[in-house]
């Protein structure tokens, strides 16, 4: 497919990493001056820019849908901060994979370790703050789009709370997960950007109890383990209190099916029509995944729906006023590329959706810490607060990220 008719703007920055799409390419000037002005910023495939076609990760989505009418709330949020938009990034087809593989568009460099994936679906957008070329990007997160490849590259990134930052303007894929994230390398900027997109300014009070979760530890592999003892005692040294929890008295595997069977639900609910009829073609792991939530019955969702309510009331029961969960962000290391479909597409996704699917469940904000490395690439370690905890996760980041670059 060649270039969007509609493209105008200055051309796609410089890209040795391939993170970022032609096809649709679209950039924007910001206000002259703002609390972003004078920064660059990228976002993900998924956000609306006014007079441009919105791809979704697939050729066929970008040649069905008309060009936009207005621009994602998001965005404009930054722009109107002063950021430039810089260009549109490579999303996996329909954000409904965590590798970063994507057979139409190629697979967007892992700046730290160039041989393994990126991690998606935002793989274009993390990929584009690892490697240096903006100051920080827009991905969405629903299953783990933002803080699953932000472990992998080594930078920060931030799930917010479900539905503290607007939609609107943002393809929908799984309307009860969905939210806005974001990357930054450093975690000023982070900060910076999750203000304007928050639209809050007074941080809350310090945490005062950090709950390290015993089970999302038993998930990963003794060698993951390790190599986060170091940087779970710097979390624990800047919180203070610390004691252990059982997050899930089911299993998180349990947790890791009612969110599944829910999400697919929703992504056949919302797509499901255009699938049947545009008939596109989708690669490996993401077609077996679409053609399985296109059964799922309605008695199951129920059933999951119902489980979630009280998966819910457990969270609540966990995380109070000034509590953080602390958890492992990843199964582990950035998977090699072209590992395979039963090893990184089966095995691997569920291992990451039993740790990614607390936050989600629960709507709750979370934080990824590029602390750990594992093999000489980058292991994230999470924080996970309550519901609208959002500005407290963001203090406790600098003061986390601060105390490694101190001592």
């Amino acid at each position: 497919m060649g270039i969007d008719s509609t493209s105008h703007g200055p051309a796609p920055p410089v890209d040795p990493f391939g993170a970022f799409l032609r096809e649709n390419h679209a950039a924007l000037l910001g206000a002259s001056t703002g609390e972003l002005a004078g920064l660059r910023f990228a976002a993900k495939d998924v956000f609306d820019v006014a007079g441009h076609r919105t791809g979704f990760g697939n050729p066929t989505w970008l040649a069905t849908h008309a060009p936009a009418a207005k621009t994602a709330k998001a965005v404009q949020l930054l722009l109107d901060a002063g950021a430039d938009l810089v260009g549109r990034t490579i999303t996996d087809e329909l954000t409904y994979s965590l590798t970063g593989e994507n057979i139409h568009y190629g697979t967007p460099v892992n700046p730290r370790c160039p041989d393994r994936v990126p991690g998606g679906s935002s793989s274009g957008s993390v990929s584009a703050v690892a490697g240096g070329l903006v100051d920080f990007s827009l991905g969405s997160d629903c299953a783990g789009s933002v803080r699953l490849p932000a472990s992998y590259c080594g930078v920060l990134g931030m799930r917010p709370t479900h539905g503290r930052v607007s939609l609107s303007g943002v393809t929908p894929f799984s309307e009860s997960f969905d939210t806005v994230g974001w990357f930054a390398s450093d975690v000023a900027m982070l900060e910076r950007a999750g203000r304007v997109l928050l639209g809050e300014t007074e941080s809350e009070s310090a945490p005062g109890r950090l709950l390290i979760a015993t089970d999302a530890f038993g998930v990963i592999e003794p060698a993951v383990a390790d190599a986060l003892r170091a940087p779970l005692g710097m979390v624990s040294r800047v919180v203070g209190r610390v004691e252990e929890v059982t997050v899930s008295e089911g299993g998180l595997f349990a947790w890791m099916e009612t969110f599944r069977t829910i999400q697919a639900a929703e992504i056949w609910a919302a797509h499901g029509d255009w699938i049947r009829q545009a008939k596109p073609r989708f690669g490996q792991g993401i077609r077996e995944r679409l053609a399985w939530a296109s059964t799922v019955s309605q008695e199951s969702v129920a059933a999951a729906r119902a489980r979630r309510k009280g998966i819910v009331a457990r969270i609540e029961r966990i995380l109070d006023d000034g509590v953080i969960l602390c958890l492992p962000t990843s199964p582990g290391i950035a998977p090699l590329k072209n590992s395979g479909s039963s090893d990184v597409e089966i095995t691997r996704r569920e291992q990451a959706i039993c740790l990614l699917c607390i936050a989600g469940l629960g709507g709750l904000p979370q934080i990824t810490l590029p602390l750990g490395t594992l093999q000489g690439c980058p292991l994230g370690l999470s924080v996970i607060g309550r519901r609208g905890s959002d500005l407290q996760l963001l203090a406790l980041a600098v003061r986390v990220m601060d105390e490694t670059r101190n001592s």
